[in-house]
């Protein structure tokens, strides 16, 4: 059964239609996998904080049994996924990477995993993150980074590197991650898998353990445009529990995915960002975009450039607005209600209790925003930054708008650089936070984007990632153009790209 985990998760599902595989089967099978590569954050690629090997095989035998009973199934039922960490789920631990979490079981399912459920998919585990999704390498996960399969001495991306690196590492077909700064896109660019971060609001937030209410998506991570597009027509949709969640369907991705994988962009226009390339971008990420940007236009498409002149500041008013929210919504973990609680000698206070508790439970990057968000919004200075930061937000909405009137889509380069060592960028703040340069825009305006792989960088034979952006609720562009690149790619690779096998 070695053979089936680099399967997609499409192949996948038409090999337990046709009765090729069972769900139990290809369950155990991404099982041993994970058992074998994954490891610990000292050995392998550390993917999962935790796996449910008995929930998931249960879940694979009801779908087997269904299956056999001639029920109506969705077309992935059967076929195992990870989800983030970071995803409620209920009587299976969600840390969010932080230690201030550590063992809580939550008495409810995320909206998300609950159509996951609904739809037969067994869920293998969760992966790894970026405490409380801070972070753009995974590093600064409570339980220790997660490895890039690529290059085991290498960053996989963050926030959601362990769903990303599950994927790239065949441990999992499908993985649910979630996107507030490029947390999806980012670590599929470095790991060489796809990537979607949705329209905001058209996939529901209830259950997601919020970091910026503003700007958290969840979306699929996959290893085609096809399998996300899957995914995301599944977990998509209104969702009344979500005030954020938008009422127009989420529908005809996978028929675009497949009409793109014909090869036939004629009519598109499509917009290169002059603001998004030149000094301090990786030569050789450079040259694979612009491969990728010539095969759109044999493909058919109209290609110009396009200046969106605000992007230059979005990642200053993103690192405002992100840590206003975050300190907002980390206020709860204030020790009385869940999770951690840490009491100090003596005859302790709350006020001492909850000082104690978030000093050993937060982590560095965790307290670094949270100061720097409580200051942004405090008396006297929310004008100054968190307002500003605001205003400059609507100046980037303003920009795509403004390209949108002449483009049909918009792209870029994914990220700056293809995966860093391990450590290099761990005590530079400001040098992580440039690894979002690209795809920050995309959150600060709610616009969707996917982070398709657009092959190996010549300097260091690593992944790079070729980013696409539509306009809102225009998801099903995404997969038509990124479906059509990947056909184009792939053909003249002469098969997909793959990571070499881990050893551990």
């Amino acid at each position: 059964m070695s053979g089936v985990i680099r399967k997609t998760a499409a192949e996948l599902a038409d090999a337990l239609a046709t009765g090729e595989v069972t769900s139990v089967e290809l369950t155990q099978a991404h099982l041993d996998r994970i058992a074998a590569v994954d490891g610990s954050a000292d050995a392998g690629v550390h993917a999962f904080l935790h796996v449910d090997a008995e929930g998931a095989l249960e879940q694979a035998a009801a779908s087997d049994a269904r299956r056999a009973a001639g029920q109506p199934l969705h077309a992935l039922d059967g076929v195992p996924i990870a989800v983030k960490d970071v995803l409620a789920t209920k009587g299976m631990p969600t840390t969010c990477g932080s230690k201030i979490l550590e063992g809580w079981l939550p008495p409810y399912d995320a909206t998300v995993v609950a159509k996951l459920r609904a739809a037969g998919l067994p869920i293998l585990g969760k992966t790894n993150m970026d405490e409380f999704a801070m972070g753009s390498s995974t590093e600064h996960s409570a339980y220790g980074p997660t490895r890039n399969p690529w290059d085991l001495d290498r960053i996989p991306g963050g926030s959601g590197g362990g769903s990303a690196a599950a994927v790239a590492a065949f441990e999992a077909p499908l993985a649910i991650g979630t996107d507030t700064g490029g947390s999806i896109r980012q670590p599929g660019a470095v790991t060489g898998t796809v990537g979607v971060k949705p329209t905001y609001g058209s996939i529901s937030r209830y259950g997601l353990v919020a970091l910026a209410n503003s700007l958290d998506q969840a979306g699929p991570v996959t290893r085609t445009v096809l399998d996300s597009a899957l995914l995301h027509e599944l977990i998509g949709g209104h969702d009344p529990k979500d005030s954020t969640s938008v009422r127009t369907p989420v529908t005809g991705l996978v028929d675009a995915a497949r009409e793109g994988a014909a090869g036939d962009l004629s009519g598109l226009k499509v917009g290169v960002i002059t603001e998004l390339s030149g000094e301090g971008w990786q030569p050789g990420v450079m040259s694979r975009f612009q491969e990728s940007v010539d095969l759109l236009a044999k493909l058919g498409a109209e290609v110009v450039e396009v200046s969106c002149p605000s992007f230059v500041h979005a990642m200053a008013a993103y690192y405002l607005i992100l840590p206003a929210e975050c300190s907002s919504n980390l206020a709860k973990f204030d020790a009385m209600r869940y999770g951690l609680r840490v009491t100090p000698p003596g005859s302790p206070s709350a006020e001492d209790v909850m000082k104690a508790t978030r000093d050993a439970g937060f982590g560095d990057e965790v307290k670094r925003r949270i100061i720097l968000g409580t200051y942004a919004l405090s008396s006297g200075y929310y004008d100054a930054y968190y307002g500003q930061a605001q205003k400059i937000r609507t100046l980037i909405i303003d920009d795509f708008k403004a390209a949108y009137d002449k483009v049909d889509v918009l792209v870029s380069p994914t990220a700056p650089t293809t995966a860093f060592k391990l450590g290099e960028k761990l005590d530079d703040p400001l040098a992580m936070y440039l690894n979002d340069l690209a795809t920050i825009p995309a959150n600060l305006a709610g616009v969707p984007g996917i982070s398709i792989p657009a092959g190996l960088a010549p300097e260091d034979g690593l992944p790079v990632g070729f980013q696409v952006l539509a306009p809102v609720l225009e998801d099903a562009r995404l997969y038509r153009v990124g479906a059509a690149l990947e056909s184009a790619l792939t053909q003249q690779w002469g098969g997909p790209l793959v990571a070499p096998e881990v050893a551990r």
